[in-house]
């Protein structure tokens, strides 16, 4: 099988930032730019699950916490920011006029303050947690379950703290942007602007992860984990970076969703929505660069479209996609590309294309050991 040449992404992530960043602003409506946006969002995280799940093995099923995170710290900035000084949210004083800010609300006032927490918020929580399971060797249908339940907690955290947090309410009715009025039409291709090239800059941040070392050994961790222990590296801290990493990008498409859409709310961060990040990544191809990010948007096309028109219906569209991806394309409609390519290119002697053989990876892993032992000899 041809080995794709390593240039070959970068112009892929070319040719898509000029449809996001230069065609799409010029011909599209404010109503698709604010669409383009929010899928683009829903792509960021799926970028990141893409690396956990596609290249480490980790059925990340609790995304939507780290989405929230993110998405709450910007909804509680954006908040403030449309309150007057020392005043109080309006629905808090529908709730108890007298009563005061909470004390865990005051410091998301400051611009660098909110910035911080949304990218350092993710890191703490993904840190401990993914320490915690990955030192004790959790993985698999446990790993995704814990993930879940998480995502699951904390939508029910947020939805019983209703004059913390609005309840199921949820926050809305944001003015400013970091003092930027969001219904300008042009302050609205600024936060999607914003949104696309941090979506470019993600695939860029995979795509040099997948290529350098850290990115073999993560495929190594997730076709043969003990053999990479027994080489003397620890599986725990290659996946716990690879977490880590899928939940700050997870975080940084929860802060932006909040003020192109204009709302948050617990159903966007529980366990539904973690799951149809998991289903774009798997339409798309979880274990390709460009697949989970185009399967997100997708799938996000198909909620705005056939769920607002046909609710009831859209699930069974979905389930039924997510059925038959599975049953007849694991890899994701990414692998059509490759198949195809097979098709054309493989000569008529050569047989089909089987799984990728983990040894390449495993012997570039190993390498420096031997290299060691042939000096010492």
């Amino acid at each position: 099988m041809t080995k794709l040449k390593p240039w070959l992404p970068l112009i892929g992530i070319a040719v898509f930032a000029v449809l996001l960043l230069v065609v799409a602003p010029a011909v599209l409506s404010m109503h698709w730019i604010n669409n383009l946006g929010k899928y683009c969002c829903w792509a960021i995280a799926a970028v990141g699950i893409g690396l956990a799940w596609g290249r480490g093995g980790m059925l990340v099923l609790g995304q939507g916490v780290f989405f929230g995170l993110g998405a709450y710290a910007m909804a509680m900035h954006l908040t403030l920011e449309s309150t007057a000084p020392g005043g109080l949210p309006v629905f808090m004083i529908l709730y108890d006029p007298s009563a005061s800010l909470p004390a865990f609300w005051e410091p998301f006032r400051s611009d660098a303050f909110t910035l911080a927490a949304i990218l350092l918020l993710p890191v703490i929580v993904a840190g401990v947690l993914g320490y915690a399971l990955f030192k004790r060797r959790i993985k698999g249908a446990y790993f995704a379950i814990l993930s879940q339940a998480l995502a699951v907690a904390l939508a029910v955290l947020i939805s019983s703290t209703i004059r913390e947090t609005g309840g199921d309410t949820g926050l809305s009715d944001f003015k400013y942007f970091f003092g930027y009025v969001l219904n300008d039409d042009a302050n609205k291709v600024m936060v999607f602007m914003i949104a696309a090239s941090l979506l470019i800059l993600c695939l860029l941040a995979v795509w040099q992860l997948n290529r350098s070392r850290f990115g073999e050994l993560l495929i190594a961790t997730r076709d043969a984990e003990e053999r990479v222990r027994f080489l003397g590296y620890d599986p725990a801290n290659i996946k716990l970076v690879a977490y880590v990493v899928a939940a700050v990008m997870a975080s940084i498409a929860g802060a932006l969703f909040v003020p192109i859409v204009g709302i948050i709310t617990p159903a966007e961060i529980g366990a539904s929505a973690s799951i149809l990040m998991i289903a774009g990544v798997a339409l798309g191809g979880r274990a390709s660069l460009f697949g989970p990010a185009l399967g997100a948007m997708a799938i996000g096309w198909g909620q705005s479209s056939l769920g607002s028109s046909w609710p009831d219906g859209w699930i069974y569209i979905l389930g039924l996609v997510f059925i038959l991806v599975t049953l007849f394309l694991p890899m994701g409609l990414s692998s059509l590309f490759a198949k195809a390519k097979g098709l054309v290119w493989r000569p008529r002697d050569t047989p089909p294309a089987s799984l990728p053989d983990p040894a390449p990876v495993l012997e570039r892993v190993e390498e420096p050991g031997r290299v060691a032992e042939e000096v010492a000899k």
